[in-house]
């Protein structure tokens, strides 16, 4: 049963470097969660320091029962708290709150897991997780570079968000062909003071045509002709910030959109 080999289709790449998994949960805050979720423990480098945490609830969610079976066997102290489903379907809001999320996630649904925790913000206190290392270079980017874009606005509007670490290939199993980084994200507000629904449509459409103006991405919007004279819409997405972004939202939240 040690033998769990690594399954393409769950995107498992099993971390090794006991020292940098010792590293990502001494990255975990934790001082308002009610209650941690690890997500993809897989053979458990991260759960055996989570389980020592002083938190009220530990939750670990695995996908693969094959990891499930290893995990109950290994760690018998948590095996109630193992949960066997896909951590994108669970409802997250049943746990105590606030949340803290961790994990080495996987990296064909880590863009996923973040509108995950965008669309749970409410209940989400903090984050700390390995992503590649271009996914969370864009969670991170400023305004101004290429990498920025939808995420890095949503993320950002709620989130103090920083790159902690790049991870060399070699601290896994399998070895990826691409570097990793952890980065952790925490709750800075709960409320934008805009109509967060529009907020969402308006970096959405701005960014799916991000070479065009922004007059000319929001067209859908029927944004009445006289607004145009705000030198905004004569930008492109990546030049807005997210106080600018918000100021956007406002300016056209009082339109029957």
């Amino acid at each position: 049963m040690n033998l769990i080999k690594p399954k393409k289709k769950f995107g498992q790449n099993f971390l090794t470097d006991k020292n940098i998994a010792e590293k990502i949960v001494s990255y975990l805050a934790y001082k308002k969660a009610k209650t941690i979720i690890e997500v993809g423990p897989g053979k458990g480098i991260l759960s055996k320091m989570i389980i020592n945490l002083t938190v009220e609830n530990k939750k670990f969610i695995e996908i693969d029962l094959d990891c499930v079976e290893y995990l109950k066997k290994q760690f018998p102290k948590i095996q109630n708290d193992i949960i066997n489903e896909d951590f994108l379907k669970i409802d997250i809001t049943k746990f105590k709150n606030p949340l803290s999320i961790i994990g080495n996630f996987p990296y064909n649904i880590s863009s996923q897991i973040l509108f995950k925790i965008y669309e749970n913000k409410d209940v989400v206190d903090e984050m700390v997780g390995m992503f590649q290392y271009e996914v969370a270079e864009r969670i991170c980017s400023n305004f101004g570079s290429k990498k920025y874009g939808i995420l890095s606005v949503l993320i950002q509007a709620f989130f103090n968000v920083k790159l902690l670490k790049k991870i060399k290939p070699e601290s896994f199993n399998p070895i990826p062909k691409v570097y990793s980084a952890v980065i952790r994200i925490t709750k800075k507000t709960n409320n934008i003071n805009c109509d967060e629904n529009l907020f969402k449509k308006i970096v959405k459409l701005s960014f799916g045509q991000r070479r065009k103006t922004l007059w000319n991405s929001l067209k859908a919007l029927n944004i009445p002709q006289i607004k145009k004279e705000d030198t905004i819409f004569a930008k492109r997405p990546e030049q807005l910030s997210v106080a600018d972004f918000i100021y956007l939202t406002n300016l056209v939240s009082n339109e029957n959109i």
